[in-house]
This record gives structure tokens, C-alpha cells and sequence, in this order.
């Protein structure tokens, strides 16, 4: 299986590197396919969040891993996504139209939220941004005539040219078709000359600039193009739970999704998806765990807190590449055995550059 792309210098680009490659992903689809006829219920709705988390990861993996925007109001986005959607749902309006106007919309509030971004960075951007969400979620509360406010808002079934998608079987399908179809467009995307610009604007801006990338209109696109996939994620995540509410799109669910590209792994694709997997899988693990824990701690009110933490502090301070990049060192000792020597990883010391030479 081979997919060829033409690129400006009429060379071929396989979409998969190599046979190996090409096998392991085969053997991917064709398990995600198989999963409702191998797994239980609970695990393929487990399994479906993965998805929709998946899809926003990606979009904010484009931002913070590609672009180096720093973003702490993403939820904002997601909740724009799953309102419109359930909105237009609920009024008649098509599934597909609703979920093409999903994206749109919250492309056109990325691009106003990326305005901040021309002029601040680092953390001021981030508190912009967080500003940016503190908004958007009281503003769902109190446009009660639309979202339903803190009462919450009910969401009707897709369905899809007159096909309702009412069994989670259906549903599960048509979010792991939006899910590869959101990676194979960021592929692509990393692959063009946009896809250059993000990664030159977040290695150095000065160089970026020396080479005439236009870094206002960069980074809007990417703000612009990593809200649309949050809105797309945010319209399959209303459907999923069926109901609605401000709360749900707080400053703890943006820090839920900053959290899951660190640990993933910032600058891969693969990480949005080993990040989701973490978000669904890590309070599951927690929850079972309690069970052998002494009472006290067990029944403690903030364990989900402690344990994200310290995960977060061993990926910073012995893995900075996340998840990705301990697979990246695991498969890479097996190539070179018996020819590993320790040590070969380790880690060199750096300094920081001041924002002034960036």
C-alpha cells in the first residue's frame, strides 16, 4: 500500500516510509475497524473519546508543538464546536453542514483569539488566551436563550442523509473517519511549505522572518486552523455525551489538553494520539488503583491531581519529548542490539536563549 503525494520538485513522498511502516499502520486499521466485534461497550466508548481527543490534540499540536503558540484557553474552542453543532442538530440542520459549520466558526474565533499572538508570546499569550476562555465559558452561561446556560442543553442524534446514527457502533465509525481524516490533512499539511513556515516560526522567529515568512499571517492560520479541529472535536464530543454545559469547557479541561500534548509528545502527530490515550486510560488506571491503596489516600479528594502532576514532572524533567519520544529510544535500542551502549541518550545540557534572540 503506498500513497504518493507530488511535491514542488516532482519527487515522490510515500505517506509511509517504508514496508514496516506500511504493515503496523494495516494492522492498526484493520483492528480499529474490527474493535465493536472485539471489545466490550465500555471500552469501545472509551475508545471513541480517544478519537475525538485525538482530533482536537491534533489541532493543538499544531499550534503549541509545530508553531510554539502557547495556548491555555483551547477549551473555549472546543465548547464553540459542540455548541454550534448542537444548535444547528437541534434545529434540522444536517449533520455534515453542522459539522462544516462546527469548524468554520471556530476557525473565524481562532483567527480573532491568534490576534493577541502578533504582538505577545510566551506566557502573556498564554493569559490572553486564558482571558480568551473565561469569556467564552461565561458566556455560555448566561446566553440562555441559545446554549440553555447552566441548565444545560440536550443534543439529538446525528444523522447522516437521513440515516440516524443512533447506536455507538455507527457513531464510534463515523468518528474514527473524521480522525483520519483530520491526520492525513495535518500530514499533508506539515509536509507543505505552511507546514515549514510553523515549524521556522517556532524555531526562531528573527530566521523566519529573514526568509520573508509573514508571521502575522502564520500564525492567525495556525490559530485559525488548530481552532477548526478543536470545533470538529467539539461537535463528534456533544453528540458522544449528549449533553451540554458550560462547566464542561473550563480552565481545567484546557489544562486537560495542554497536559496531553506535553505528555504525549510536543512536535509529533503520534503524540496528539498517545496523549489521548493517556487523558482516557489515566483515570481508569487511577480508580483501579485506589482499590489498593490505604483508605486514607485512596479516598482523598484531589489523588487525580497529584498523580497528573507528578507524570508531568517526570516528563519534563526525564523525558521532554513526551511519550513519543521514550518509544522513539525504546525502538531504537532494539535496532541497535546487541550494540546499545548506556548512556547513549543521555541528555545534553542546554541553555536557554533569552526572547530577544528568538
Amino acid at each position: 500500500m503506498r500513497f504518493l503525494f507530488k511535491t514542488d520538485y516532482n519527487q515522490d513522498i510515500q505517506l509511509a516510509k517504508h514496508g514496516g511502516h506500511t504493515f503496523w499502520y494495516s494492522l492498526l486499521g484493520v483492528l480499529l475497524v474490527a474493535a465493536p466485534w472485539i471489545i466490550q461497550e465500555y471500552w469501545l466508548a472509551q475508545l471513541t473519546f480517544v478519537l475525538i481527543y485525538a482530533i482536537v490534540g491534533l489541532g493543538l499540536m499544531l499550534l503549541a508543538g509545530f508553531t510554539g503558540l502557547f495556548s491555555l484557553g483551547h477549551a473555549a474552542f472546543l465548547g464553540v464546536g459542540a455548541y454550534t453543532q448542537a444548535i444547528m442538530v437541534n434545529a434540522g440542520v444536517p449533520f455534515p453542514i453542522a459539522l462544516a459549520c462546527a469548524g468554520l466558526l471556530s476557525a473565524a474565533v481562532g483567527m480573532v483569539v491568534g490576534l493577541p499572538a502578533l504582538r505577545v508570546k510566551g506566557i502573556y499569550l498564554g493569559m490572553a488566551t486564558l482571558s480568551f476562555g473565561f469569556i467564552v465559558e461565561e458566556g455560555m452561561a448566561r446566553w440562555e436563550s441559545m446554549t440553555g446556560g447552566n441548565s444545560g442543553l440536550m443534543v439529538n442524534h446525528p444523522s447522516l442523509f437521513g440515516w440516524e446514527l443512533d447506536s455507538s457502533n455507527e457513531f464510534y465509525f463515523l468518528c474514527l473517519l473524521v480522525t483520519v481524516a483530520s491526520t492525513l490533512a495535518i500530514v499533508n499539511l506539515m509536509r507543505s511549505s505552511t507546514g515549514r513556515a510553523f515549524v521556522a516560526i517556532r524555531d526562531s522567529e528573527i530566521s523566519a522572518q529573514s526568509m520573508g515568512i509573514h508571521l502575522a499571517r502564520y500564525k492567525t492560520m495556525s490559530f485559525a486552523l488548530s481552532a477548526a479541529l478543536a470545533g470538529i472535536g467539539g461537535a463528534l464530543y456533544a453528540h458522544k455525551i449528549q449533553f451540554l454545559s458550560p462547566d464542561q469547557f473550563s480552565l481545567l479541561q484546557s489544562v486537560d489538553l495542554l497536559l496531553m500534548v506535553v505528555i504525549g509528545g510536543l512536535g509529533s502527530i503520534h503524540g496528539a494520539f498517545l496523549g489521548a490515550i493517556f487523558i482516557i486510560v489515566m483515570p481508569q488506571l487511577i480508580a483501579i488503583g485506589k482499590d489498593f491503596l490505604p483508605a486514607v489516600i485512596g479516598e482523598a479528594a484531589g489523588i487525580k491531581g497529584v498523580v497528573y502532576g507528578m507524570v508531568l514532572i517526570a516528563i519534563v524533567l526525564f523525558e521532554p519529548m513526551g511519550l513519543y519520544g521514550r518509544w522513539l529510544k525504546i525502538r531504537t535500542y532494539f535496532q541497535l542490539f546487541p550494540f546499545y551502549r548506556k548512556g547513549m541518550f543521555k541528555r545534553q545540557k542546554s541553555f536557554q536563549k533569552s526572547d530577544r534572540l528568538k
